[in-house]
């Protein structure tokens, strides 16, 4: 039997619980160590330490089995065993699991476990597979083979139910058969954790898109005349949600708020702050507050809950006047809003008095403007990522007046609602060459007499 070949340092055969043997190679233990290591290659794992090298067993380095076996002497096992590129499988032996704690390092790729071995705590009539469930329990990443007596398949299979890879019988083992099992075990080990990762990214993919998928806004508009229409994107790959936030609710007195925001930024962080501003600014409004009052408790919410210091959001609110042909208009660091009516070109709404953005100046003032919109309009709210977007394969980027530009043709070919706000940011991604890197929310507030 080869000489116990341990990963980091080379245990003795006394303590291994093996007497000194030479190696297949007709050389020393000493030398049969100093080869092995050599040949195993070792990469950093993500902890910093060093660790072999594991994803293709089979092809990269030798197999390792570790056998937990109290007689290690009497077992049928040859030394000759062989993968599948033809090196041979290092062996290491445990008489209890003591030793096999002490063995089992990150280069074990596979442990024979014979379960006539006693558990610790258990007795046989308690349960006969006590010392494989603790087995499976100590080395939960590594492919285990159940080696029984002969003639003893209910046990084996028992034993592959409870979690072990296959079973083997202890007097009809051969190098060969061994051998195979081993590789077998190995891959299908590597398998099962494939296919349970997968299913556990899958899991956590779907319950992440439940909850930013609940995060997003009902806007809530029963018993105006208004139409509502909301496109959203966020940056960040493979996210429902990103730092940009906006919300429509209608207060008792028939006024009609709207509300858009970003958060500098677009990862989990800016996106977790970005719902709780959308949040409180709902809670604030059915409360009753507007124009500077409001965004001053926002500024306190965000300088809360922000992780750094640097952290702003822009904000852009609106509030119609239950008639519909004016409103108040509030912007905090935010691209003012663009009109669009029947017969008159679309232009953007005045931001002259555009105040800071939230979180940058303790105690500022957000000035609160009226602004005329008429019988029949539409109102459009935008973060910069629609605006910021790159123009061909230049330095320029659309901007503000050449979103106008756009949505004045669009208007004028008849687009409203969902397929206007599709049809912009369409085109503003095709102006782009691709995807846009920054989030991407707007929102259309329609009224048609």
């Amino acid at each position: 039997m080869p000489v116990p070949i341990p990963r980091q340092r080379a245990i003795p055969a006394v303590e291994s619980g093996q007497a000194q043997a030479a190696s297949p190679r007709g050389g020393s233990a000493e030398d049969s160590v100093k080869d092995a290591s050599a040949a195993a290659p070792r990469t950093p794992d993500t902890a910093g330490n060093s660790t072999e090298k594991v994803e293709n067993h089979t092809a990269h380095t030798n197999l390792t089995l570790l056998l937990i076996e109290d007689d290690p002497a009497g077992s049928p096992i040859v030394p000759d065993m062989l993968d599948q590129a033809g090196k041979p499988i290092r062996v290491r032996t445990a008489r209890n699991l003591t030793e096999a704690g002490r063995l089992l390092t990150d280069d074990v790729h596979c442990i024979l476990l014979d379960l006539a071995l006693p558990a610790p705590g258990h007795s046989d009539s308690e349960d006969e597979l006590a010392v494989l469930r603790h087995v499976l329990e100590l080395a939960p990443r590594h492919a285990v083979l159940a080696l029984t007596a002969s003639g003893d398949a209910e046990r084996g299979a028992e034993a592959v139910r409870v979690g072990a890879q296959d079973y083997l019988f202890r007097d009809e083992l051969d190098g060969r058969l061994l051998s195979r099992a081993i590789r077998y075990a190995v891959e299908r080990k590597r398998s099962e954790s494939a296919e349970r990762r997968l299913a556990e990214g899958r899991l956590r993919a779907q319950e992440n898109r439940r909850l930013e998928r609940g995060l997003l806004p009902t806007p809530l508009l029963e018993g105006s005349p208004l139409r509502f229409a909301a496109r959203y994107r966020p940056g960040r790959s493979r996210a429902l949600l990103g730092g940009d936030f906006y919300d429509v609710v209608r207060t008792p007195d028939g006024t009609v708020h709207a509300m858009i925001g970003d958060v500098c930024g677009h990862g989990p962080d800016e996106a977790a702050l970005g719902v709780e501003l959308r949040i409180a600014w709902r809670a604030l409004t059915l409360a009753g507050l507007c124009g500077d009052q409001l965004l001053g408790t926002l500024q306190q919410v965000l300088e809360h809950e922000r992780a750094d210091d640097e952290i702003f959001a822009t904000l852009c609110t609106v509030d119609i006047a239950p008639d519909g042909r004016r409103a108040g208009l509030c912007l905090a660091g935010h691209p003012s809003p663009l009109l669009a009516r029947p017969g008159k070109p679309a232009r953007l709404l005045p931001y002259d008095n555009n105040g800071p953005a939230l979180g940058l100046l303790p105690g500022a003032r957000w000035p609160r403007m009226q602004v005329e919109l008429g019988a029949e309009w539409s109102l459009m709210l935008y973060t910069d990522g629609l605006i910021e977007g790159h123009i061909g394969q230049g330095r320029e980027r659309l901007g503000q007046d050449g979103m106008t530009e756009m949505i004045r043709r669009q208007f004028a070919e008849g687009l409203r609602g969902e397929r206007l706000l599709r049809a912009a940011v369409n085109e503003v991604r095709a102006l782009n060459g691709g995807e846009l890197t920054d989030d991407v929310a707007v929102l259309l507030l329609d009224r048609v007499p």
